[in-house]
């Protein structure tokens, strides 16, 4: 856990969408609104700013950039097919992160196991705006 977000972990969103409409960029800006710290992770709006945040073209590129403000990526949160994880996964074993997060329908089992094997925390086919609103509602976050 990163010291200057106190309790709350870095996450990087790949996949993130600058369109208002898509579920990658209505859940970052949820999370953003509950103070979590987002990094835009998409080659294809790399260089530019999505919710007011630096877009890079990978993991390794965001924390190189995150590194150099004493920051890590602790959560990546993945917005991408399933079969296109293992890549994400490799890069999140790579950086170090804590947790690779497939959010719903997106289910890699081999990708899985590579980051269980590597340490990392998985979870996969669940959307981490639905957990955290179950968790405030519970009165557990």
């Amino acid at each position: 856990m990163n010291a200057s977000t106190a309790s709350k972990p870095v996450i990087a969103v790949v996949g993130l969408s600058n369109r208002p409409d898509r579920p990658s960029y209505d859940v970052s800006a949820y999370m953003q609104h509950h103070g979590y710290r987002i990094v835009a992770v998409n080659p294809m709006y790399a260089g530019t700013q999505i919710l007011g945040e630096y877009c890079h073209a990978n993991l390794q590129d965001a924390a190189q950039a995150l590194a150099a403000a004493g920051l890590k990526i602790d959560i990546v949160d993945c917005f991408r097919k399933s079969a296109d994880i293992p890549p994400v996964v490799d890069e999140a074993i790579a950086i170090g992160a804590a947790c690779v997060w497939m959010q719903q329908g997106i289910v890699n089992e081999a990708a899985a196991a590579k980051a269980q094997a590597a340490g990392l925390i998985v979870v996969m086919d669940r959307c981490i705006k639905i957990d955290h609103a179950m968790g405030i509602t519970h009165g557990v976050l």
